[in-house]
């Protein structure tokens, strides 16, 4: 199993409150872990125009589940913060960082 940083991007199209934004990093906080945090990476950075990054950590069997598992667990999580699906639509994710014990 290898642990993957993705990076998922997004835009809030109606903004995001200060609570919104708070129950979406708690949400998301267990999957920022050694990886990202030694490499100096935000948990969720938002950017002028409502876009958005949210890099997280995914123990997955190869770039694509690990692209999956990422895609889903923001999507959750931005439900779970009260952010509708079409309030912030979410871009195709990225692998920015591979830590693998092979």
């Amino acid at each position: 199993m290898t642990t993957f940083v993705i990076t998922v991007p997004g835009t809030f199209i109606s903004g995001i409150t200060d609570s919104e934004r708070l129950v979406l990093e708690r949400n998301l906080a267990s999957q920022h872990t050694d990886v990202s945090e030694s490499e100096g990476l935000d948990l969720l950075t938002l950017n002028d125009g409502g876009t958005f990054s949210v890099r997280l950590e995914v123990d997955a069997p190869d770039r694509y589940e690990a692209e999956l598992d990422a895609t889903r667990l923001v999507a959750t999580a931005l439900k779970e913060a009260g952010i509708a699906e079409a309030d912030a639509p979410l871009g195709p994710p990225a692998v920015t960082g591979i830590d693998s014990d092979l």
